[in-house]
C-alpha cells in the first residue's frame, strides 16, 4: 500500500484512530501510536482490510516496535451519558494523554475522520487516514484488536448473543438475541435497538436516544 506523506515537517507523528462507534454493546476504544522510523513495520493497513490473524500479528509488532503507543476507551456508561461522538473524542483524548504521560510529545497528531479531540498538541483530521497514514493504520489495528478481544471475553459471559462473531454490531443475529433475551449491562441503552428492547422487557430507558452510528 502506498501511504501519503501528509506532513513532511513533522518530526514525531502520532496517529489516532478508534474502533466501536457503531456497535450496540461494549466500549468505544481508541489508540494513539508514534512509530519509530528506525524500526519500520511492514504490512500496515486499515485494520478493516486485514484478516484477524494478520491484525493480531501486527498488534504485537506495533507494541514491540513503536516509539510509543497507548490504548484507551470510553465506557458504555460514558457513551450513554455523553453520546457516541463525545465519548469517542474522550477515548481519543485519553489515548493521546497516555502518550504524553510516557514523556514523549508528538510534533503533530493526525486523527482518522473529520473531527479532532481537544488535546494540548497540534492536531489535524485526515479523512480515510487509516488507509493513508501508517501511524493511523497502526492505531486502528491496536484499537480494533483490543476491542475485539474484549467482546470475545464478553461472549464467554453471554454466549447467547454471539459477541465473538459480530463484536456487538447490529447484525440480524444480534438483534434477534437482543429481542429474545433483552439487553445486558454491556449494551448501550441510548442506542435505538437497545432502547426498544428495554421497553419491550419493561425496563426504564434513558431520556436521550443517540443515532445508531454517529458519522464524523
Amino acid at each position: 500500500m502506498l501511504f501519503a506523506e501528509l506532513d513532511r515537517t513533522a518530526q514525531r507523528l502520532c496517529g489516532v484512530d478508534e474502533a466501536g462507534r457503531g456497535p450496540l454493546a461494549g466500549p468505544v476504544v481508541a489508540a494513539a501510536v508514534i512509530l519509530d522510523p528506525a524500526r519500520p513495520i511492514a504490512g500496515l493497513a486499515d485494520s478493516k482490510a486485514l484478516t484477524a490473524k494478520r491484525r493480531a500479528a501486527l498488534f504485537d509488532e506495533i507494541q514491540t516496535r513503536a516509539l510509543a503507543w497507548h490504548i484507551a476507551e470510553a465506557s458504555v456508561e460514558e457513551i450513554d451519558q455523553l453520546n457516541i461522538l463525545h465519548a469517542t473524542m474522550l477515548a481519543m483524548q485519553r489515548a493521546v494523554h497516555g502518550i504524553l504521560a510516557s514523556g514523549i510529545e508528538p510534533d503533530l497528531v493526525q486523527v482518522d475522520g473529520n473531527r479532532c479531540p481537544q488535546i494540548p498538541c497540534r492536531v489535524e483530521a485526515i479523512v480515510k487516514g487509516d488507509a493513508l497514514v501508517q501511524a493511523i493504520s497502526a492505531a486502528s489495528i491496536l484499537a480494533k484488536v483490543s476491542r475485539d478481544r474484549q467482546l470475545a471475553a464478553l461472549h464467554a459471559l453471554h454466549p447467547e448473543y454471539g459477541f465473538d462473531v459480530h463484536a456487538g454490531y447490529p447484525t440480524p443475529r444480534h438483534l434477534a438475541a437482543l429481542n429474545e433475551h433483552g439487553p445486558t449491562a454491556h449494551h448501550r441503552r441510548s442506542f435505538a435497538p437497545v432502547r426498544q428492547a428495554l421497553l419491550a422487557f419493561g425496563h426504564a430507558v434513558p431520556g436521550r436516544t443517540d443515532a445508531d452510528v454517529a458519522s464524523f
